[in-house]
């Protein structure tokens, strides 16, 4: 199965969210992107910081913008909130039936993950941990 993970800029949930997925089962591909992307720019500092506190290295992580040829790609997409979903949605409607957020995956529909770009490190542990969480509450 592939999986992308989406989220806005690609460059702090959305990384997380493949690389903990990455750490957890080798069973799927997965990939992420984000629906706002200019051009390519690292992960967050602070986002490749927390990721190394989990033994994860996502320092060559650049960010991408989703594209038709991803999503026609995927298996599964998950958003990181209600609004990339409904972006999504709307740019790529075919992609509607596979296309969910990570907290409806794991059975908390009103569950987003917040957005954690220019917080503090506390802000990106608590970010991760919620990835993490979502994905071990998932069937992933």
């Amino acid at each position: 199965m592939h999986i992308i993970f989406v989220c806005t800029g690609n460059t702090c949930r959305s990384p997380m969210a493949e690389a903990l997925l990455r750490k957890k089962t080798e069973a799927h591909t997965v990939s992420s992107a984000g629906v706002s992307v200019l051009f390519a720019t690292p992960a967050a500092p602070n986002a490749v910081r927390t990721m190394q506190e989990y033994g994860l290295d996502i320092s060559d992580h650049r960010s991408r913008q989703l594209t038709a040829e991803a999503v026609q790609a995927a298996d599964r997409i998950l958003t990181m909130t209600g609004m990339h979903k409904a972006v999504l949605c709307k740019l790529f409607p075919d992609a509607a039936e596979k296309t969910e957020t990570l907290g409806e995956f794991a059975g908390h529909p009103d569950r987003d993950v917040p957005d954690p770009f220019g917080g503090s490190m506390e802000t990106y542990r608590a970010c991760a941990a919620e990835i993490a969480n979502l994905l071990e509450e998932s069937s992933l």
